[in-house]
């Protein structure tokens, strides 16, 4: 019996998008949080260039889940004689491919997430930015939730995958209308 035949399909889908309602309110929640709650506490830049400087500087948050990825997969070849000479000598084995998985996903999200924020850092300043700080947080909630939930199917790990996606594609959304509202020139 195939690993396959053992999923029930339709229960998957159906745990997949509950996950991602869930995902959903938590983000929406964050958000409004985040703008109408982060510039009471926290001066946010008022210009282009200090926009961009607050944005490099909060990403790095981001940079560090890829570390963290990179960690686990590195870590975890050492530890094992069939992947220690590494993924171009054979398949990885299975004690090292949900990390493997994990480091890729990660890389994929790290990437849309710090150059959607480059983006709206050049568009907006002030309040507009706490999305930022909040994408950033929510981002580190996502991968916990994700590589905790990787082993048990995708509906377990898709909590985790929605909650480091809308908030990318909220800031690309959002992005979209502050450029279509600005135009192309600074």
């Amino acid at each position: 019996m195939t690993a396959e035949s053992k999923i029930n399909l339709k229960n998957e889908v159906k745990g997949i998008w509950w996950a991602g309602l869930k995902a959903l309110v938590l983000c929406a929640v964050a958000a409004a949080a985040g703008y109408f709650v982060l510039p009471r506490f926290m001066s946010m830049p008022t210009t282009i260039w200090d926009a961009l400087i607050f944005t490099l500087r909060v990403d790095l948050f981001i940079l560090l889940w890829v570390v963290i990825g990179v960690s686990l997969v590195s870590h975890a070849r050492r530890q094992s004689t069939a992947d220690i000479r590494g993924s171009a000598f054979g398949t990885p084995s299975e004690s090292i491919r949900i990390k493997i998985a994990f480091l890729e996903n990660t890389l994929e999200q790290a990437f849309m997430a710090i150059g959607s924020h480059l983006v709206l850092s050049t568009l907006v300043t002030g309040e507009s930015l706490s999305f930022i700080v909040v994408a950033v947080a929510l981002f580190a909630v996502g991968r916990v939730t994700f590589y905790l939930g990787y082993p048990n199917g995708a509906a377990s790990r898709a909590f985790g995958m929605f909650t480091t996606m809308i908030p990318t594609l909220f800031i690309v959304g959002y992005s979209l209308v502050a450029l279509a509202r600005n135009g192309l020139a600074p």
